[in-house]
């Protein structure tokens, strides 16, 4: 993932400290049901779409803005899916983040999915049935989606999901 401009000047004060940012991933589907994914160049791993916003920016236009850079598809969000803060992570160089992510539902409207920056080695649409292997965070986030219910806040219990 490439770093933002925003956060080397932050880390040109604060070092490799922890730093608390906000993320936010979109689970995209098309019109017959199945989801965008890429094939991240850092891990190689295949996964749902995401980024950090730039300051100012609002969820719905991060998710759109990344989910275009990496993929070449124009996405609208359709709704909160999931709101999760995730563990404090140690990239190669020592930075530490810790992310709270904003998982958002996103409905394609246009483009070809194709790789679009130096950020994914390959994107792609699957069908539910046949998904790549992929880790729990997408995983769980792809659920979150399908079930299309109320928002699911980590930690809190389904209980007390909002309406």
């Amino acid at each position: 993932m490439a770093t933002p401009d925003f956060i080397r000047e932050l880390r040109s004060f604060i070092g490799r400290r922890l730093l608390w940012l906000p993320g936010v991933s979109a689970v995209v589907f098309d019109g017959d049901g199945r989801v965008l994914l890429g094939k991240r160049a850092d891990t190689g791993d295949w996964s749902i779409i995401g980024g950090i916003p730039e300051p100012g920016e609002q969820p719905a236009e991060t998710a759109a803005r990344e989910v275009y850079e990496e993929t070449a598809v124009r996405v609208v969000a359709e709704g909160v899916v999931l709101v999760e803060t995730m563990p404090p992570t140690e990239y190669p160089n020592g930075d530490l983040c810790q992310f709270m992510d904003v998982t958002l539902r996103c409905r394609a409207v246009g483009g070809e999915a194709k790789v679009n920056d130096d950020e994914s080695l390959a994107v792609g649409w699957f069908a539910l049935d046949a998904l790549p292997e992929l880790d729990g965070f997408a995983l769980t986030r792809i659920k979150k989606a399908v079930e299309a219910g109320p928002t699911w806040f980590h930690g809190m219990g389904e209980e007390l999901a909002a309406p």
